[in-house]
């Protein structure tokens, strides 16, 4: 029996919908939205073996949400495109929404770190241009050396307690990471209140900042 052309594309949306339905493979997405990857640094990353990370890849290549390209003997893996950012948001809110566990992990977790209202991107570029914060990235080295908020600095949350002499305690920080579940800053954001400095989180993270068109610097 043939099906008509409504019924076929919901069958491909529906394909889009199973790819997303994995913890591993939404934090993959997460990963490779702050920029290229190999399948080795994405197994490490994410704690799956490489054969299991390979497996999530290929799903989520079939499904569109994942490009990639040969780089000599290996293969590199990117969000196939700014959307993708735009669906994995409309996820989260419709999970924030709608379901009682997302609520009482959010409190229970997140907001007992942070529940300051979070910087918008607006007002981090303008304090930044005025010269008025110190921005803060505590994602690990690679990922800033791919991109980075203008004039930041990185300190990755691991080594944050024996680097605090390179923060100056007079001046504001905004700490960012990977988006806006990303448990560095929430981590971070309460270690520096904690020793007395005045910090606050961005909103979300590199991937948001860089889709909304703002400034961004490689290492």
């Amino acid at each position: 029996m043939s099906i008509g052309p409504k019924q076929a594309l919901y069958a491909e949306f529906a394909s889009v919908a199973r790819a997303l339905g994995s913890q591993h493979r939404l934090e993959i997405l997460e990963h490779l939205a702050q920029g290229e990857r190999g399948v080795e640094a994405l197994a490490e990353r994410v704690g799956l073996t490489i054969a299991n990370a390979s497996q999530h890849l290929q799903q989520l290549r079939r499904a569109g949400l994942v490009a990639s390209r040969r780089d000599g003997k290996f293969v590199l893996y990117r969000l196939a495109d700014e959307a993708v950012l735009g669906l994995m948001a409309a996820l989260s809110d419709v999970a924030q929404r709608n379901l009682a566990e997302v609520d009482r992990i959010r409190r229970h977790y997140f907001d007992d770190r942070d529940s300051m209202e979070p910087v918008s991107r607006e007002e981090l570029l303008a304090r930044t241009r005025d010269g008025l914060v110190t921005v803060l990235d505590v994602r690990p080295p690679d990922e800033f050396a791919v991109g980075h908020l203008p004039g930041a600095v990185n300190i990755p949350l691991s080594e944050l307690e024996s680097r605090l002499a390179e923060l100056d305690p007079d001046h504001e920080i905004v700490a960012y990471c990977r988006g806006p579940w990303c448990v560095l800053s929430f981590e971070a954001v309460a270690a520096l209140r904690a020793r007395g400095f005045r910090v606050r989180r961005l909103e979300d993270g590199l991937p948001e900042w860089r889709a909304a068109g703002l400034p961004v610097e490689n290492a």
